[in-house]
């Protein structure tokens, strides 16, 4: 009997051992996906997919939402990860928006996906309309939700609204269920503006309008982070690439300088 309760803990273990592995593989290939836009794939070396979605630990059977997707970025890896196991609902502009540039956008988001459908025809499409419309899923039904330098872009709601945002994602979440953000990282000594102007967020800051909304914070880490942003250049962060809002002036140094230094929370619904 001894012998057989080891050998059901060996293999119990086992299985989770290639279970894992499998995970693994299956993100892997999801990165190497030939849907995604060569363009895309030249910014992983900043954006570190694979080690980024590791850590706020996805798998390919979760139910995850995508705020504001704009270029679809990493809709083009969590779609196929997600595609025969899991769910990803997409959370961006409302069709039905009264705002025409809104209608655009989500016309422009909604032909990308058209364009593609043996990857993207089981995307499902939420609506996230901060501040005014929050349409992405039944509460306690998602096991992740991901927004990717979006933040900065929120704040100007003011603390109010950003509450209301904060907890409509909470409401979402499966108790255990993860929020995770990853936003250029303004330094502590530098002074947050209301609008974030620059593009830049205090992490203190961030971690903040989370944990206004009940959410726990649960890790850190540094896989984004780029220690040559001084995160103080003429135009904020647009400067650096791929924007290159200042285009050739001074483009060399935004060129060595890379993307931006990026905070990486994990926060969890208790």
């Amino acid at each position: 009997m001894k012998r057989f309760i080891l050998a059901a803990i060996a293999t119990m273990t086992l299985v989770g051992v290639n279970n894992a592995a499998q995970a693994d593989d299956a993100l892997k290939a999801a990165i190497a996906a030939p849907t995604r836009t060569p363009d895309n794939v030249k910014r992983d070396v900043y954006r570190h997919p694979y080690e980024t979605l590791s850590f706020f630990g996805i798998k390919p059977t979760m139910t995850v939402v995508e705020l504001a997707p704009g270029g679809g970025w990493y809709t083009e890896i969590l779609a196929p990860y997600l595609r025969d196991h899991g769910k990803l609902i997409t959370g961006g502009n409302d069709l039905a928006s009264p705002n025409e540039g809104e209608r655009r956008g989500a016309e422009r988001f909604m032909a990308r996906l058209n364009a593609k459908p043996e990857a993207y025809n089981k995307v499902a499409i939420g609506v996230f309309s901060p501040g005014r419309k929050y349409e992405l899923a039944a509460p306690n039904s998602v096991d992740m939700v991901l927004t990717f330098r979006n933040i900065h872009n929120w704040i100007e709601l003011g603390p109010d609204k950003m509450k209301d945002l904060f907890g409509n994602l909470y409401t979402v979440l499966k108790p255990g269920g993860v929020l995770g953000v990853e936003e250029h990282r303004l330094p502590a000594s530098k002074t947050q503006d209301a609008t974030a102007s620059s593009g830049y967020m205090q992490e203190q800051y961030v971690i903040k309008l989370a944990e206004a909304a009940g959410f726990k914070l649960a890790g850190r880490s540094e896989v984004n982070a780029n220690p040559k942003d001084t995160a103080d250049h003429k135009g904020g962060v647009w400067a650096l690439p791929p924007t290159y809002a200042n285009k050739d002036e001074d483009r060399a140094k935004y060129q060595a300088i890379g993307e931006s230094d990026r905070m990486t929370l994990k926060f969890v619904k208790p």
